[in-house]
C-alpha cells in the first residue's frame, strides 16, 4: 500500500513538471533526446581530441555536459521571453551581429586557417552562429512592419542589411554564407515577396559573387574561398580525371591528405552496416579528422548502424514538422516567419552535415545541431529552440484564454437556463398555492377566465 502511494506521488510530481513546460511538448522531448545523444556520442568519439590535448574522454565529456547545461539555461531564458520582446530586440540583434562580425575581422582569433572566432573576456565564440538567429529575427520584423511596395525599398530595407551580414560571414566561412543566403531566399519566397523582386535579387547576387571572386583573386580578401573552390573541385572531379600514374609520391600524399576526411567518413559509414558495431566500438574515430564535430554523423552510422542514423534523421524531420504545425497556427507575420526561419536554420544545417558525412555533398564543416561538440553552436541552437517554444507557449496560452472564455460563456448560459427553470418552478408553485386557497367555484371561474385570456392572446 505504501509503495503504491509512493509511486502515485512520483507520477504526480512528474505530471506537475510536464504541465509546467508549456509550448510544443514534442519539441521539448526532441531537444532533450538530442542532448542526451550528444553526451553519449561525444564520450565515444573524442578519443583523438583527448590524445591531441593530453586530456581524457571523461574530461571532454564533462566539458560537453557543461555546454548542455548552458544550452538548457539559454533555452529556458529565451522560452520565458515573450514574443513581443523579440520584436523589439530583432533590430538591435541585427546591429549587434554586424558589429561582432566586423570586430572578428579586426581582432578575431584564427583557427584552422579561418578567422571566425572572437575572444571577449577569455570566452571564445563564433559571431556567425549568433548572426543566424539575428538575420531570421530581422527578416521576420522587417517583413511585418516595413512597407515594401517597390524594388528599391526591398533592396534598401531587406537585401542590403542581409547582404552586408552575409558578406561578413563569407570572410570566415563560404559554406555558412551560402547556407544563410539560401535560408533567407526560402523565407522571402514563403513570405510571399514578389517573384520579380527575388529574380532581380538572384541576378544581383550572381553579380556580387563574381565581384567578390574578382576582389579575392586581386587582393586575397576571402581566405576561405580557395578552400571552398578546391573542395568543390575535388568533389566533382572523377577518379578517372586524376592521373595518379604520373604523380610523384609527394603529389599522391597531398591528394590523399586532401580527401582524407571524405574517405575516412565513407569507411565509417560502410563499416557500420545495418546494426552498427555497437556503442563505443568505432575504429574510425582514431583516424577521422574531427569525428566529434564535423563528422559525428559518420560515427553514429558506424556505431549504431543505419537504424541509429535514421533515428537521428527522423528526430530532425519530426522537429521541422512540428515547426510547420506551429507556423500554421501563428496569427502574426513575425511569429510565423521566426518559427519557420529558425526551424529551417536547424533543419538545413542538419541536412548539410548528414549529406556531407554520407558523401552526397562537398565538405562544408557544418556541425550536427545539438549533437556535435561545441559551445557557441550548442548554446545558440538551444536559444533558437527557446524562441520557438516561446512563440508556441504564447500561442498555447492564447488558445487557453479562448478556451477559458468559451467555458465561462457556456457556464453562464447554463446558469441562465437554470435560473429560468427555477423562476418557472417558483411561478408554478405560487400559481398552485393561489388556486389551493380558492373555493371550487372560484377556481373554476378563475381557470375559465385564465384560459380564455390565453386563447385570446394566442389569437
Amino acid at each position: 500500500m505504501a509503495e503504491k502511494e509512493i509511486n502515485s506521488k512520483e507520477e504526480s510530481r512528474q505530471a506537475d513538471v510536464v504541465s509546467r513546460l508549456h509550448g510544443d511538448k514534442v519539441i521539448w522531448v526532441i531537444f532533450f533526446l538530442l542532448s542526451l545523444i550528444s553526451i553519449a556520442l561525444i564520450y565515444s568519439s573524442s578519443s583523438s581530441l583527448a590524445y591531441m590535448k593530453g586530456s581524457t574522454n571523461f574530461a571532454i565529456l564533462m566539458k560537453q555536459i557543461r555546454f548542455v547545461v548552458l544550452g538548457i539555461a539559454a533555452l529556458f531564458i529565451c522560452y520565458k521571453v515573450p514574443p513581443r520582446w523579440w520584436r523589439t530586440l530583432s533590430i538591435w540583434a541585427m546591429l549587434l551581429a554586424v558589429a561582432l562580425l566586423v570586430l572578428t575581422l579586426v581582432a578575431g582569433v584564427k583557427t584552422n586557417d579561418a578567422q571566425r572566432w572572437l575572444s571577449i573576456g577569455g570566452i571564445q565564440f563564433q559571431p556567425a552562429e549568433f548572426a543566424k538567429i539575428a538575420i531570421v529575427l530581422y527578416l521576420a520584423r522587417a517583413l511585418e512592419i516595413m512597407n515594401i511596395d517597390t524594388y528599391k525599398s526591398f533592396l534598401i530595407k531587406i537585401v542590403a542589411p542581409i547582404g552586408v551580414c552575409i558578406v561578413l560571414i563569407l570572410v570566415g566561412s563560404v559554406s555558412a554564407a551560402i547556407y544563410m543566403a539560401l535560408i533567407c531566399f526560402i523565407i522571402l519566397f514563403i513570405a510571399g515577396v514578389k517573384m520579380s523582386y527575388l529574380l532581380k535579387t538572384i541576378g544581383l547576387g550572381a553579380a556580387a559573387v563574381a565581384l567578390l571572386i574578382l576582389l579575392h583573386v586581386t587582393f586575397g580578401l576571402f581566405p576561405r574561398m580557395d578552400t571552398a573552390l578546391e573542395r568543390v573541385k575535388r568533389f566533382t572531379q572523377s577518379e578517372e580525371a586524376v592521373d595518379k600514374e604520373n604523380m610523384d609520391k609527394r603529389a599522391l600524399q597531398r591528394l590523399a591528405d586532401e580527401t582524407l576526411q571524405a574517405d575516412m567518413a565513407q569507411i565509417a559509414v560502410k563499416e557500420g552496416g545495418l546494426l552498427g558495431k555497437g556503442p563505443g566500438k568505432s575504429t574510425q574515430r582514431y583516424v577521422l579528422p574531427h569525428p566529434y564535430s564535423d563528422y559525428i554523423y559518420s560515427i553514429i552510422l558506424e556505431e549504431y548502424g543505419l537504424w541509429g542514423g535514421m533515428l537521428v534523421l527522423m528526430l530532425y524531420v519530426w522537429f521541422f514538422y512540428r515547426c510547420v504545425l506551429i507556423v500554421k497556427e501563428c496569427r502574426t507575420v513575425f511569429a510565423a516567419i521566426t518559427v519557420g526561419g529558425l526551424g529551417a536554420v536547424i533543419m538545413v544545417q542538419a541536412m548539410l552535415h548528414i549529406l556531407v558525412n554520407v558523401g552526397i555533398f562537398p565538405v562544408t564543416g557544418h556541425t550536427l545541431p545539438l549533437i556535435s561538440l561545441g559551445g557557441t553552436s550548442f548554446i545558440i541552437i538551444s536559444a533558437a529552440f527557446g524562441i520557438i517554444l516561446s512563440i508556441s507557449r504564447t500561442k498555447e496560452d492564447a488558445q487557453a484564454e479562448i478556451d477559458e472564455k468559451e467555458r465561462l460563456e457556456k457556464e453562464q448560459r447554463k446558469l441562465e437556463r437554470q435560473r429560468q427553470r427555477e423562476k418557472q418552478n417558483k411561478e408554478a408553485k405560487e400559481e398552485l398555492a393561489k388556486q389551493d386557497a380558492m373555493s371550487q367555484e372560484e377556481r373554476d371561474a378563475y381557470l375559465r377566465q385564465r384560459y380564455a385570456d390565453q386563447l385570446g392572446s394566442d389569437e
